[in-house]
């Protein structure tokens, strides 16, 4: 039975937390077999020998909601956040097995909206794979949240994230002014079918692949907030 109680204390004190068994290997299966079938060719696609990555998932995928979003994990996100959450932004990652790919540490400080407007607190803005990306008002960050859908073992071999506990609550934290006098890393190892919940201010990093294993997660971002007017998230329905 899951403690949604402990795992909401998680990521208010800790910026995460790691809930293992909510896809079994048969709802796994079928995942991997729509993504596998897709045309890689889109511009959405990145393809490269260290990283495979679909940006906007879920609209580049559409048929593949109904087999992430199961009961198991509308119940967890009621439970821990309410009902009136939805997803903002989604990506796929494949880490290959020869990977040297790897990821400094950062926050997620940027989200993705359909155009580029004039708007106070809103900015510096960017385009990315035909997407526009903006650093929004802090609160925003601080109340979405991410879950990552891990399709295979993660551990420190294979590029499981690296995180800084406690680091949401700093604001925006730049990576290098952390004291690593004081602060201190862990290895968030998930289980094949786990998840991994975890705020955006959450400092994080990933290393390279040394155990020739492949990491693919879906990451999903959320929020339940209303953008101001002639603003909207890219990807919500």
């Amino acid at each position: 039975m899951i403690s949604y109680k402990i795992h909401r204390n998680n990521i208010d004190s800790k910026g995460y937390s790691i809930i293992n068994n909510i896809f079994d290997q048969t709802q796994l299966d079928a995942i991997v077999d729509i993504i596998e079938k897709t045309d890689t060719g889109r511009p959405s696609f990145r393809k490269t020998n260290d990283l495979f990555a679909i940006r906007q998932f879920l609209k580049e995928i559409p048929e593949i909601r109904s087999l992430i979003f199961t009961a198991k994990l509308n119940e967890l996100i009621s439970r821990i956040f309410g009902d009136d959450y939805f997803a903002v932004k989604s990506i796929y990652f494949d880490k290959p097995d020869d990977s040297n790919w790897f990821v400094a540490y950062h926050q997620d400080l940027t989200i993705s909206v359909d155009r580029k407007i004039q708007l106070s607190d809103f900015g510096p803005w960017t385009v990315k794979y035909q997407q526009f990306a903006v650093q929004p008002p802090i609160n925003i960050l601080q109340n979405n949240f991410t879950i990552r859908i891990h399709l295979d073992d993660t551990d420190e071999q294979n590029g499981a994230l690296k995180v800084i506990p406690g680091s949401q609550l700093k604001g925006v934290y730049r990576p290098e002014t952390v004291n690593w006098g004081e602060e201190r890393e862990h290895i968030c190892a998930v289980e094949k079918g786990g998840v991994m919940i975890m705020r955006p201010l959450l400092l994080h990093a990933s290393d390279r692949t040394v155990n020739n294993k492949k990491r693919r997660v879906i990451h999903i971002e959320f929020s339940n907030i209303q953008l101001p007017a002639g603003l909207n998230w890219s990807e919500k329905e």
